[in-house]
């Protein structure tokens, strides 16, 4: 039904109303008109304003819309009647044209798709007197498109105030610096008291430390401050540690042992110890500073702001020098919390006792960004769906959120940022523990959270001190005094970002190390010995492998935890998509999950992970535990983000992109790509959808149509981006007709593993041997061995059945696509394959040749990266178990006129150079190679020859082959005539 012409003003008020109703916690007004103080003539259409938070302002048209862009503009910076902050942030919408002419606006609003953009403000003022500021647009060009819910989630995220929080955070910054020179200067004359701090820390005594010191102290005095007032006899801050005070040190104990009655120890328990470590003097000192530094940050009004004081401390520890850890990036974390908290099913959301009922863990919590981010989204759905967050705080905490760390200093951090969400609103307990870590009393190991893979419960001690390293006025560790629980299928999301750390590590940190992976805090090899014991003993029979690392026995834990029907929520290495450890991990996901999202950034560098400084590409894995039988080869859907997530509300809405996809594509739909993420006219990724396979391939790739052909390959089909049909060609596992050499330590390991060991090259060696890579030696297919091998005295025998291994074909495992320029190599005589260039043994020796000139043309470069674990920028690499299942050519179909004529064309290139690979479009001889193996050797015409120098233009695009570095100016696509 239609009517005449709706205005403005009616549509503004429905907006409103139903933005009110979805945020029960925020003041929505519509059509103000005295909006602003310092300009009458200017209202808002719609404008959100709650304690704590920036104003936001919302400015509608009808479509076109011509001026609800610049409206929005012009509001920012604007100071709101009432209000103490000015206008941060303010978004322009579109109401589409249709809604002009409803007969039932608000029901039409709330079925309507909305276009929106959001403006604010990335800096104040370079002075009070000028009007230039920058301003930020989001998205940078086009329109977002979503629902009044989706409106009301962006509104959400962008009125947290911004620039105060950066302001409060300097504040606290400097307060912190200024107590750390403090303790740098008491390191001089007492330096066993800073030792003593360590040791309450878990830390190193080192300048790094101390900053932390500084960070604890300053936090528990902001949520000191918070407390004060809200419960008998808890003074302000400035009444106990005042410039006034005597005795700041002995009011400031006593004001927290009593807040410590009430609970809240996660935060005062540490901060507590530190304190009291301390002399009279130093923490009078101290505690001035800090009580000054308080006072600044409660006058910005902060102390009432939602989830505020959760991101002022996150920001501080982004700076790696207050707490020496990889941690997840808030924009990372709030993509995984998203779209696990989606997965949970049945919640009511408006019920808080059905939320309460939700169990959630993070076994390996650190500064707690994971557990925050499920907080914000909790909370964010129960108040859209008119619930009440000061209420639900007290749940969340004391019901629903479980985290588990071995340092101390992590769990207060992790307290204080879930605290901060509600800093007003007490809680009784929590379920955040610092557990027991290395040595114990009775002589035995522990190793943190990977206990509760033996036990369900526990010992861990309230005062938060690091049980491996305090130690009691007497001597002795103190006594444990609660339990840590965590019952098996107990939980309905378990969602982890843990170390990465492997016992096989050395080097970085953790050179000349015995065991990297238990290498924390100053273990004595001993200990590290003993704990790997340990861990051998709690994982076994589980996915967990040695050189997978911690992680995967942390994604057993997960597993062991988790109820069926329950959401697993990891950040992994990429390792783990086709690392050879990482199988038995996989079969699990495969065996009792579905669902299984997994998201990888196509960037090089530091910008390919989701954590801070971690320098290797991550994955982002997202799967819901079955609580029926396996479905056979369950479609999953991969997700390759061009870069990790820029902020919040990018996050949020690339989260609901692939929730909401408008459609699918799979990897065997043919070379059309993926389907594309976009925001506003932005592409920020693709997302296909793949079987769950032996290995996750489709991870950090630009062009999806990549995985598409390199897919079909494996199907026994060629099938090329820009061609409408597939062609036949013969694949199969290289495993399934040769046999692939042996791991380098079976070759010149100590012995008695073994026989050989490895001596300079000599052109009379007995047993020549090509073992590293030497990337200019390296450019023509046939290489010259680099080593010879010499038989250990009384290994001959053993000496001799190596030697059977030595072949003519040897297969690059650690290939570096920017700098090398073979996926294998030939040598004259049978040589030894060593760690670089493991052997490749076939029956036929007619296949040696196939097998060099196949591998090197653009097709067998791109199934081997294909199969290749693409942690690193411009780097694959296969292990031996790998080689064996990687895609080739099956040169066993080959004629016999076929076998000769890939020999002629080995011959043919034997001596001519090859460009490293990520110049092989641009490259004439790999040009001419590809033609040669397409047509001259399999048959194609000269359009599926074009076709495969466009996939060779395509694969070299992508960032993990070029891995950013810059190409020759002359660099363009080569097609032989």
């Amino acid at each position: 039904m239609t009517t005449s012409k709706q205005m403005e003003p009616t549509a503004n008020v429905a907006l409103g109303n139903l933005l009110r109703s979805m945020m029960p916690g925020c003041t929505v007004r519509s059509e103000n008109t005295q909006t602003f103080s310092d300009y009458p003539g200017r209202h808002a259409d719609v404008l959100v304003t709650a304690d704590g938070r920036s104003p936001v302002t919302v400015e509608a048209e009808f479509e076109p819309a011509p001026e609800a862009e610049r409206d929005a503009r012009e509001r920012l910076g604007l100071k709101v009647e009432n209000e103490l902050r000015a206008v941060e942030a303010s978004v322009a919408v579109r109401y589409p044209a249709a809604l002009e002419r409803a007969y039932d606006i608000p029901a039409a609003l709330g079925e309507s798709t909305l276009s929106y953009c959001v403006l604010t403000i990335e800096r104040r003022n370079p002075t009070p007197d000028q009007e230039i500021r920058a301003i930020d647009r989001f998205p940078e060009s086009g329109w977002l498109e979503g629902s009044v819910s989706d409106l009301a989630d962006l509104v959400r995220i962008v009125s947290a105030p911004r620039l105060d929080v950066d302001t409060a955070a300097n504040a606290l910054q400097d307060g912190i610096d200024r107590v750390a020179t403090i303790l740098e200067e008491m390191d001089r004359s007492r330096p066993n008291i800073n030792a003593t701090i360590a040791r309450i820390l878990g830390l190193d005594n080192v300048p790094q430390t101390r900053r932390m010191a500084g960070a604890i102290l300053a936090n528990a005095l902001v949520f000191h401050e918070h407390i004060a007032g809200r419960h008998p006899g808890i003074k302000p801050v400035s009444q106990v540690c005042g410039p006034q005070v005597g005795n700041p040190q002995s009011e400031t104990l006593a004001a927290w042992a009593k807040i410590l009655d009430i609970n809240y120890w996660p935060i005062f328990g540490v901060s507590t110890e530190i304190l009291a470590s301390l002399t009279a003097a130093e923490a009078k000192e101290i505690l001035n500073t800090l009580q000054y530094t308080v006072g600044q940050f409660t006058m910005l009004g902060l102390e009432n702001a939602h989830n505020l004081t959760g991101r002022v401390f996150q920001r501080l520890i982004s700076d790696r020098k207050y707490l020496a850890t990889f941690y997840t990036l808030p924009e990372s974390a709030a993509l995984l919390a998203r779209l696990a908290v989606a997965r949970l099913d049945g919640v009511d959301w408006s019920d808080r006792q059905a939320i309460g009922e939700l169990r959630v863990a993070d076994f390996a919590c650190g500064t707690g960004a994971l557990l925050s981010a499920v907080y914000e989204q909790i909370a964010a759905r129960h108040e859209r769906a008119g619930g009440d967050l000061e209420a639900l705080h007290s749940v969340l905490l004391e019901d629903v959120l479980y985290g588990y760390d071995v340092l101390p200093s992590a769990v207060h951090i992790t307290a204080a940022t879930l605290a901060g969400a509600q800093p007003k609103i007490g809680f009784r307990k929590t379920h955040l523990d610092s557990l027991p870590y290395g040595r114990l009393n009775d002589g035995n190991v522990a190793i943190g959270s990977l206990e509760f893979l033996k036990s369900n419960a526990q010992l861990t001690f309230s005062n938060f001190s690091h049980p491996a390293q305090r130690i009691n006025d007497d001597g002795k560790q103190p006594t444990p005094q609660s339990i840590a629980e965590a019952d098996d299928e107990g939980f309905d999301l378990v969602i982890i970002n843990p170390p990465f750390t492997r016992n096989t590590t050395n080097e970085g940190i953790y050179s000349g190390q015995f065991n990297a992976a238990f290498a924390a805090f100053g273990t004595s090899e001993a200990e590290q010995r003993d704990m790997s014991k340990r861990m051998q003993s709690v994982t076994r029979g589980t996915c967990h492998h040695g050189n997978a690392g911690i992680a995967s026995a942390f994604a057993a834990l997960a597993d062991k935890k988790l109820k069926p029907g329950g959401v697993l929520a990891l950040v992994l290495p990429l390792s783990v998509a086709a690392g050879l450890s990482w199988q038995s991990f996989r079969q699990m996901v495969a065996d009792r999950y579905s669902d299984l999202t997994v998201f990888s950034i196509a960037a090089n560098g530091r910008a390919m992970s989701f954590s801070s400084d971690t320098g290797i590409a991550e994955c982002l894995l997202i799967a819901r535990k079955r609580r029926g039988p396996k479905a056979e080869n369950y479609p999953s859907d991969f997700v390759s983000l061009l870069q990790r997530p820029q902020g919040l509300a990018q996050a949020n809405l690339v989260a609901k992109s692939v929730l909401d996809p408008e459609y699918t594509r799979n990897i065997w739909d043919g070379p059309y790509g993926g389907v594309p993420l976009q925001l506003g006219e932005e592409l920020v990724g693709e997302m296909l959808t793949s079987p769950v396979g032996e290995r996750w391939s489709p991870v950090r790739l630009l062009d999806y149509s990549l995985a598409q052909t390199a897919y079909t390959f494996t199907q026994s089909k060629l099938w090329l981006p820009g061609s409408r049909d597939s062609l036949e060609i013969s694949s199969t596992l290289l495993g399934e007709f040769s046999q692939i050499g042996l791991h380098h330590r079976d070759i010149t390991g100590p012995a008695p593993r073994g026989p050989f060991t490895k001596d300079a090259p000599s052109p009379t060696a007995t047993y020549p041997s090509l073992w590293n890579h030497d990337a200019p030696k390296e450019t023509r297919m046939t290489c010259l061995p680099d080593s010879s091998l010499r038989i250990r005295p009384g290994m001959e025998a053993k000496g001799d059945e190596v030697w059977q291994t030595a072949s003519r074909s040897h297969l690059n495992v650690e290939f570096t696509f920017g700098s090398q320029a073979l996926s294998v190599a030939f040598t004259e005589r049978d040589s030894i394959g060593g760690s670089a260039w493991p052997n490749v043994i076939f029956g036929d020796p007619r296949f040696d040749y196939a097998f060099a000139t196949w591998s090197n043309s653009t097709l067998g470069l791109l199934s081997w990266w294909w199969h290749s674990s693409r942690q690193q920028s411009s780097k694959g690499r296969l292990t031996i178990g790998s080689a064996e299942t990687l895609p080739v050519l099956d040169f066993r179909t080959l004629t016999d006129a076929q076998l000769a004529k890939a020999e002629e064309i080995f011959e043919e290139f034997r001596d001519k150079e090859l460009m490293p690979a990520y110049l092989a479009d641009a490259d004439p001889n790999r040009a001419l190679l590809d033609r040669r193996v397409i047509c001259d050797l399999l048959g194609f015409d000269e359009s599926v020859y074009q076709g495969v120098r466009r996939l060779a233009q395509k694969w070299c695009a992508e960032p993990s082959v070029h891995g950013g570095k810059a190409r020759p100016r002359n660099a363009t696509l080569v097609i032989h005539e």
